[in-house]
């Protein structure tokens, strides 16, 4: 197996976490990481490195036209319809670039503190609970700086120790409060009348926060890990009108 140096050496800018059976449904799964050397451009998240969980053997676009995406996004109600990624974009274009070849494996032989200080978004698109908890074991225990991460997951006993590192991703706010029931802290979507709860801060990355500061900065989304209040954002992204 082709192992990656440390990424700085060879200006790689993403490798391969993963690759092998998904958590949600066994299916072939992937996890790439990407700005190991070009830093991400996404406003709101700021300077971060980002992750890509997806069907390895179905293009990310068709995977979610053939209802095969529920292997990497399980029963998150925005699939296919009020999700803000566009699948056809960078997911795609990572999909495409990994099985030319452009980025070598780092999984079991992730170089020591290779990430040492760096923010990480955990699913930039796809759920980290299809993720065997060992990857991610491996990239927290490699001194981050700080991450984000969010799991539709909550609900299903398999997966609660990931609430110590990721929120619950609510879409209501009866979700909010089963997830806070069950010990967990919550990043939840809504639209712009519904109310806020007082467990809750408003998101300040986002537009209505006035864009304060940015995911990298914040740093508010590491779930249990934090002794801080939940997360509540407006919809968002070019689908929000459905929401």
């Amino acid at each position: 197996m082709k192992t990656l140096p440390i990424a700085k050496r060879r200006r790689v800018n993403g490798a391969v976490l993963y690759h092998g059976p998904g958590l949600l449904d066994d299916s072939n799964i992937v996890v790439i990481v990407t700005g190991l050397a070009n830093a991400s451009k996404n406003s709101k998240t700021g300077k971060m490195l980002q992750t890509w969980i997806m069907r390895a053997d179905v293009e990310p676009h068709d995977a979610v036209r053939n209802g095969e995406d529920s292997s990497v996004c399980g029963d998150c109600p925005h699939s296919g319809t009020t999700c803000y990624v566009i699948v056809e974009r960078a997911p795609l274009q990572v999909y495409r670039a990994w099985k030319r070849g452009s980025y070598a494996d780092w999984t079991e032989s992730l170089p020591v503190h290779a990430l040492r200080g760096a923010n990480f978004r955990f699913g930039s698109y796809g759920d980290p609970a299809a993720v065997p908890f060992k990857v991610w074991r491996r990239v927290i225990g490699q001194r981050l700086s700080g991450w984000t991460g969010y799991t539709h997951q909550w609900a299903n006993p398999r997966f609660q120790r990931l609430r110590n590192y990721f929120m619950a991703s609510a879409d209501s706010e009866s979700e909010a409060l089963e997830a806070h029931a069950q010990g967990w802290r919550t990043f939840r979507v809504r639209k712009p009348d519904a109310p806020i709860l007082a467990t809750e801060v408003v998101c300040p990355a986002s537009e209505e926060a006035g864009k304060r500061t940015t995911c990298a900065s914040c740093k508010l989304c590491q779930g249990q890990r934090l002794d801080a209040r939940s997360v509540v954002i407006e919809a968002h992204g070019y689908r929000k009108g459905s929401f």
